[in-house]
């Protein structure tokens, strides 16, 4: 569907559009010859993402900055009101998000910030669009930027890793729901690899070996969507397609094996998964 969109112009709708794989999504679909609304928060951030977009884009197309905290229900709604008062919607990227340290049974003000941002940030975005683009009747995509913590669900933050694990689970009713009502409109979660962003830097000031570009992650997911995908794994410098979905794989094992949950992780699981690995999954 994402091809079908491109051809009928109109905007892209990108979130946490300011940095990272937002901004690069936001300058490909510049290059694409669509408008782009760009969505973050307010500052010298947002003002510079737009600059470059703008650059990008092809003449005569719309390049706006709407600063729009996606914690705020209202400002999500004005944006979504700014979009289709500017143009027809053709992309929608919810994809803002934020990283905080938790625990299971600790750090609650970080669990309910990140839920706010990640997880409803998303669905807000969902429900200020969806049915807006459903009466439009026209080819376009919505896309969720979900993480592969949201799919094997690695021990160390379990807090993000709910929300990106919500992510996923809306994102599979979204397309189903609109699969069934016949609606033009294709869903896609976009998982990042190890990217090299604002988020993922943490100490390291130049990319390390085993990170993607923001550029690159976004390249291929723009493949994989062309091509119709749902679910988009994307690689990295360390971890290839196959180990992903190997990872993925015994990730479900574990409650079709009645394993210990995360045994991955486990120290008498530690010997198997590594011969799981090696077999390929055999």
């Amino acid at each position: 569907m994402y091809k079908k969109a491109v051809s009928e112009g109109g905007l892209a709708v990108v979130t946490g559009a300011a940095s990272g794989v937002g901004l690069a999504a936001a300058i490909r679909f510049a290059e694409a010859g669509l408008g782009v609304i760009l969505a973050d928060l307010p500052g010298v951030a947002l003002e510079a993402a737009t600059a470059k977009v703008r650059a990008a884009a092809k003449p005569g197309a719309e390049v706006l900055a709407v600063p729009t905290d996606v914690a705020d229900t209202a400002q999500v709604e004005a944006l979504a009101g700014k979009a289709f008062a500017t143009g027809p919607v053709a992309v929608l990227m919810n994809n803002a998000g934020i990283s905080l340290p938790t625990t299971a049974w600790g750090q609650a003000d970080n669990w309910s910030k990140l839920i706010d941002v990640n997880f409803f940030g998303v669905l807000r975005g969902v429900q200020a669009f969806t049915q807006r683009m459903v009466d439009a009747g026209r080819p376009a995509v919505i896309i969720n930027t979900g993480s592969k913590q949201g799919i094997t669900t690695p021990p160390g933050n379990p807090g993000y890793n709910v929300t990106k694990a919500a992510v996923k689970v809306l994102s599979e009713q979204l397309a189903h729901e609109l699969r069934e009502a016949g609606a033009p409109i294709s869903v896609h979660l976009f998982v990042p690899g190890f990217t090299f962003t604002g988020i993922t830097a943490g100490n390291h000031k130049e990319k390390p070996a085993a990170a993607w570009t923001s550029a690159q992650t976004v390249d291929y997911f723009i493949e994989r969507m062309s091509a119709d995908d749902f679910y988009i794994l994307c690689p990295d410098n360390d971890v290839d397609s196959a180990r992903d979905r190997l990872r993925a794989k015994w990730a479900i094992g574990d409650i079709t094996e009645n394993r210990p949950p995360l045994s991955r992780w486990h120290a008498d699981y530690k010997d198997a998964f590594k011969e799981f690995e090696k077999s390929g999954g055999n």
